[in-house]
Order: C-alpha cells, then structure tokens, then sequence
C-alpha cells in the first residue's frame, strides 16, 4: 500500500512538507505543490481521510477551474456560478490555471483526493486525454470552453454565429480590411469565434488575412500591444474584432494616445459586454453573452450528475448571443440585434 512516505520520497520532499500540500496548508510554494501531485498521481495515492469521506460523505464542494481570475468575463461567470450552487446547497471552490498545464492538473487532484464532489472546466489547458483520466474519481462538465470529443455534459455559446454578426457588423459598416484578435490557437472558444469570423468575410468575398491576424490577446496591455502593432503597418485595419471587452479597451486607449480617431479612422469590436463597454469614451460596440443562464446550467448540471452517479454521458446545451452596436463602430443609439 502506497503512504504518504512514498510520495514524499518520490517528490524530494519532507512528509510534513507533502501533508501540507494534502491538507491545502498556505505559505506552500506552487513548485513543491506540482512535485506533490505529480507524485501522487504516479503513485496512485488517496489521502486516507479523503477515503473515508468518499465512503461516508460528501464534501458539498464544487470546483471551478478557470484561467484568468482578473478577466471580467470569468468574475461573472464565477459570480453566477456561486449564487446558483448555493441555491443547490454546495460551496465553490475557484482555481485558477494562469493557462498553466501543470496547475490545471494540481487542481484537478482536488478530485481525485475526494476534496470537491465534482469540478467545472471553464477553460483547459491539457489535451482531452490527459483530463479524461480524473472521470474514475468524479462527474467532470465543461462550461465555456470545450472539446468536441469529450464525453462529458458540456454547457456553451454559440462562438460561431458571436463571431460571424459582429464581423457581418463591421462589413455592413464598410470596412473589408479587419483584424482579428485571439487569446490562442488551440481554444475552441476561439477557433468556433474564427469560424464565424470567416463565414461573414466569405459572404463578402473576402479571404483571411494572416497579417491582419493577433494572438495571445486578453488584457488591456494585450490591447495596447496590438494597437501598436497594427499602427505600424503600411497598410492597417480599419476595423478590429478584439474577441474581449478588455482588449477593445486596451486597443481604443492606445488609439487616442496616438491621435488616432475611434471609430472615423479604426472601429473596433469588443465581446462578453463588460461594464467597461459603457463606461469607455466612445461606447464599445460588443457581443452580449447571457454568462447568467450558462452559469446556472453548469451548477443544475453538474449537482445532477454528482446525485445520479451515472457514467458520464456526451450531453450539449448551447446558448445563443446578440450584437450590441455602440460608438466605436459607427453608430452612436444603442440597439441589440439578434
């Protein structure tokens, strides 16, 4: 039988150092808790105390992982989240990857050592594979974020038609040079928003441009950066689908810093319809996602599947999205269209 003196041989570490990590002390560094976990996972070690609450209880805890905690879209997401599973009579436990793959799969430890009942994936990191492999120790669901050929209920938006009307928007306006913003390439949040994004410039016949194309874009600063970037170009954009509030905020700031007019000489789009949206000069024109109704389908979802104690089953539920036009596309009175 494996003890907690085997994981703290195979880590490098002292026991008291690895019950630390197991009990969820503070002040432990995040390095020492990845070698913990790592050990554990190749070990296939269980806290005992976990075991026995497995077999007499539950924890009433639920997690959440998400990438970003600063990102306004994720402090609803979780806002929601917490309301609904309270309502349920659970708890939330919030963990934060900073796009970390190895912190991803620390949290997910969580389930396997029976300290949360089940866990919300609002964003991933890992392949699939990897993830799938915690399903042994309890009910997974993805909310936001997702992978087609997971086996799991999975709670999302219709990234594809977000992408296509707020592009159709920018075209509709007169605009054929437009960039487009990403945080990155393997998200599928992302690749169905790129979608959307091409099937509107197709209608138009119009290609994707790569030069025209900027990732790793999630924050402000991000936004400034990609200002910069396309304002040195010989040809820029007239138009910028941002793919966030934040980086449309970020992207405008730097504009009017450098003289450049929002939106006579760049349009810019944000999405998720932020409080930043309406408190920018101009208005940021934006993609409204109901994050509500997804956060309390996640919680309704996941509480089923911890009760049942079924398998998991490859379930969908897909919420749709509005186009909120604002100043910095063009047109100052506010209209939602579907």
């Amino acid at each position: 039988m494996v003890t907690i003196n085997d994981v703290a041989e195979l880590a490098g570490l002292s026991k008291s150092t690895v019950s630390r990590v197991i009990n969820h002390y503070p002040h432990v560094s995040q390095e020492k808790k990845q070698k913990v976990y790592q050990a554990m996972k190749t070990l296939g070690y269980v806290p005992n105390s976990s075991a026995r609450s497995l077999r007499n209880k539950k924890t009433q805890m639920i997690a959440v992982i998400v990438p970003r905690l600063m990102n306004p879209f994720f402090g609803q997401l979780i806002e929601s989240m917490e309301v609904a599973a309270t309502e349920q009579g659970y708890q939330l436990l919030i963990c934060q990857t900073m796009y970390s793959k190895e912190t991803e799969l620390g949290h997910l430890e969580l389930l396997k050592m029976k300290q949360v009942d089940g866990m919300i994936l609002a964003s991933l990191e890992n392949e699939w594979e990897t993830i799938s492999e915690y399903l042994t120790y309890g009910p997974l669901i993805m909310c936001n974020e997702f992978e087609e050929d997971a086996n799991i209920p999975i709670v999302k938006l219709d990234q594809i038609h977000g992408g296509y009307i707020a592009t159709k928007h920018l075209l509709e306006e007169g605009h054929r040079r437009i960039a487009y913003c990403s945080g990155g390439h393997k998200s599928m949040v992302a690749q169905h928003r790129k979608l959307g994004f091409k099937k509107a410039l197709k209608e138009y016949g119009l290609e994707f441009e790569e030069r025209y194309s900027f990732l790793d874009a999630y924050s402000i600063k991000d936004g400034m950066r990609v200002f910069h970037e396309l304002n040195q170009m010989e040809e820029p954009p007239t138009a910028v689908f941002t793919g966030g509030d934040e980086v449309a905020a970020g992207l405008i700031t730097a504009a009017k810093e450098n003289g450049v007019r929002i939106p006579k000489d760049l349009s810019v789009i944000g999405f998720d319809n932020q409080v930043v949206t309406k408190i920018m000069d101009p208005k940021i024109s934006t993609i409204e996602q109901p994050i509500q109704l997804m956060a309390q389908q996640a919680i309704k979802v996941l509480v089923e599947k911890i009760a049942s104690k079924q398998d998991p089953q490859k379930e969908r539920y897909e919420f749709p999205l509005k186009l909120i036009v604002r100043e910095s596309t063009g047109r100052s009175p506010l209209r939602a269209v579907e």
